[in-house]
């Protein structure tokens, strides 16, 4: 997969660009399987087989010169997992973003629990966090990625679907607690980004900072990025204020504020 920082180039730009890169692609053993186009961010990003980078490079450079500022290795399973099913646009309009949301959860003091607990009462518990979990991702939309033993990561294709899937996580464990004999607790985090960026990891950066977020939050809280709580405050989410954390694998503070619900005339 490679990335696209763009000038001026519009989506008609970039789909004719597709076209002849597969006009021409056959010449070096190259497969384009789909892109993305994003207008907001000026960027397109392009899904190949190619029998090395070079090999995708150079087909880019010789049939539209839109040659690519990255290129990483992934594999096909990772494409789906993070941004759905891989088809070739059509033309244009039928082109979607390649921007995703990623989410991370974890059982609070899920250490402690495994250490108090017997073994079939650990995994009941961590059963009935996976259903409260996974009822809320069908609910909105999410596409789980894996489970890290006493949470789950998740892929969304807009920021709201993912907001939403938080509140619904968090609700869900509410509500358990109220009648439950063995209260748990969850944490959440959330970031959002590009699937290319620095560091040659399908959505890496985006999705360490998701996972820091998630470590750093507090007992039943949601702790956002900057990216995502401004996106999320345009479609009416509101939020703490925001402040300055130190993470883990970041050299300088990450700015981040906890998601508190859905203003009243969205949810109207």
């Amino acid at each position: 997969m490679d990335r696209h920082d763009l000038a001026d180039e519009s989506a008609a730009d970039v789909a004719k660009a597709h076209a002849k890169d597969l006009e021409l692609q056959d010449q070096y053993g190259v497969t384009f399987l789909s892109y993305w186009y994003d207008e907001e961010r000026s960027s397109a990003f392009c899904l190949a087989q190619a029998p090395e980078a070079q090999a995708m490079e150079t087909v880019h450079r010789e049939s539209h010169g839109l040659v690519p500022n990255e290129i990483i290795a992934v594999s096909e399973d990772a494409v789906l997992q993070f941004l759905g099913k891989v088809r070739d646009p059509v033309d244009e309009s039928d082109v979607t973003r390649a921007f995703r949301t990623i989410l991370f959860t974890d059982l609070v003091d899920s250490t402690a629990l495994a250490a108090t607990l017997e073994p079939t009462e650990f995994v009941q518990l961590i059963g009935e966090q996976d259903l409260l979990i996974r009822r809320a991702l069908v609910t909105s939309g999410g596409r789980e990625i894996k489970h890290t033993g006493d949470g789950i990561m998740a892929s969304f294709d807009d920021v709201s679907s993912a907001l939403e899937c938080a509140l619904g996580i968090r609700e869900g464990f509410r509500s358990r607690n109220e009648t439950a004999a063995a209260p748990l607790a969850v944490r959440i985090g959330l970031a959002a980004g590009e699937p290319v960026e620095r560091g040659g990891d399908l959505f890496g950066p985006t999705v360490n900072l998701a996972s820091r977020l998630c470590a750093a939050a507090e007992p039943d809280a949601i702790l956002v990025s900057d990216v995502v709580r401004e996106l999320g405050s345009a479609d009416g989410f509101g939020f703490t204020e925001a402040v300055h954390l130190e993470l883990k694998g970041f050299a300088d503070p990450v700015q981040a504020s906890a998601l508190q619900g859905i203003a009243a005339e969205r949810r109207d």
